[in-house]
């Protein structure tokens, strides 16, 4: 007889008592119902919490801007030296997004997706290219119109600046896009690191 078969005999007989648990019954999950009138207001307020979210960029009244001005923003708290280099475009572009061709309404969405994306990937400086709208006389400058009143209503954009001659010049925007928590948190650890 080998070491193994004497083992499995002593293993059998040392098992030889033992017994399954007793298992109480499950109890049985029952399904809400819901009735077609709550079902159907739960998807309407879920659509709704999306398109809430979409039109946080409000077009209720633009205000016009000619296609020659320079759009300008900075929020408090933006360092002078860091606004200004945004300015003069040192900053590498790390996205771009061109809204030419496009209509007003799919602008907004754009530009909406587009700042939350940056935001997301840590992206800090990107361009936006909405054009002069030179070429539309009876509404000029509608895009760029657009991203002057809607890139404040965005707490993620820092500042933003019309661009310099070789980025497209007033008809592009160099945007500011706030760090991300990862970001802040990582800045945070090296500063601490040095002390």
């Amino acid at each position: 007889m080998s070491s193994d078969e004497s083992f499995i005999g002593l293993l059998g007989q040392d098992l030889s008592d033992v017994r399954p648990l007793a298992v109480e019954p499950r109890v049985a999950l029952v399904k809400h119902s819901m009735s077609e009138v709550a079902l159907r207001q739960k998807r309407a307020d879920a659509v709704r919490t999306e398109v809430e979210e979409y039109n946080r960029l409000s077009g209720e009244f633009i205000e016009p801007v000619d296609p020659h001005d320079v759009l300008a923003f900075k929020r408090p708290g933006i360092q002078n030296g860091v606004y200004r280099n945004l300015r003069l475009g040192k900053y590498a572009m790390d996205a771009r997004l061109d809204l030419h061709n496009l209509t007003v309404e799919q602008a907004r969405l754009a530009v909406h997706t587009f700042v939350q994306d940056c935001c997301q990937h840590d992206i800090r400086s990107a361009l936006i290219t909405h054009g002069k709208g030179e070429g539309r006389k009876p509404q000029p400058a509608m895009l760029k119109s657009c991203i002057a009143h809607w890139l404040p209503q965005l707490t993620e954009v820092q500042a933003f600046h019309s661009a310099q001659k070789q980025h497209g010049g007033v008809g592009a925007t160099y945007v500011l896009i706030r760090k991300s928590d990862k970001q802040r948190l990582e800045n945070a650890e090296r500063l601490h690191k040095r002390r």
